[in-house]
C-alpha cells in the first residue's frame, strides 16, 4: 500500500545540481567545466556569439525601402456589387451596406468604384465615390449627397 511519505519521483525523473568551481575535489574547480581560454569561457562572453550568428540570417533578408502608412485602406466596392445586393431606389449609406453584408461596420472607411450602366436607382449618401461611378449613377437617374 503507497502512503503519503513513500511516494518518490521515477528513477532519473530528477537531476542533481551540478556544483561548478568549488575546488579540485569536485571534479569541477579550476575551469568550472567551461573549458580553457576563449570568449564562452568568459564571464558576459556569450552574447557577442549570438550576434554573430544571427549576422548571416541578417544579411541574406531583403532591405525594405521606402514608406508603408499605417492607415488601413478604404474597401472598395463595385457598383456591380450594389446592383447585385440592393434593390431600385435604396439609399446607400454605411449602415445599408453592413446590412447587405458588404461591410463588417458602419465604421470601415468604403469607396464605391466602377462605370459600368446601372439598371437601378441608387442614393449616395456619406460613402466616397470615385468620379466614373458617380457619372454612371447619376446617368441612371440616382444622386449622391458627400460629407
Amino acid at each position: 500500500m503507497l502512503t503519503g511519505n513513500s511516494l518518490q519521483p521515477k528513477h532519473g525523473a530528477r537531476k542533481t545540481k551540478r556544483v561548478l568551481g568549488r575546488g579540485h575535489g569536485t571534479g569541477l574547480g579550476t575551469t568550472a567545466g567551461r573549458g580553457s581560454k576563449g570568449q564562452r569561457a568568459r564571464s558576459g562572453g556569450r552574447h557577442g556569439l549570438i550576434v554573430f550568428g544571427s549576422k548571416s540570417l541578417i544579411q541574406s533578408m531583403p532591405k525594405l525601402r521606402g514608406f508603408k502608412s499605417l492607415a488601413k485602406k478604404a474597401i472598395t466596392i463595385t457598383l456591380d456589387q450594389l446592383q447585385r445586393t440592393f434593390a431600385d431606389g435604396t439609399i446607400i449609406t454605411g449602415e445599408e451596406l453592413v446590412i447587405g453584408d458588404l461591410i463588417v461596420t458602419p465604421k470601415t472607411r468604403v469607396k464605391i468604384v466602377g462605370n459600368t450602366k446601372l439598371d437601378k436607382k441608387f442614393t449616395i449618401d456619406g460613402v466616397a465615390i470615385s468620379a466614373g461611378a458617380k457619372a454612371a449613377i447619376e446617368a441612371a437617374g440616382g444622386t449622391v449627397k458627400t460629407k
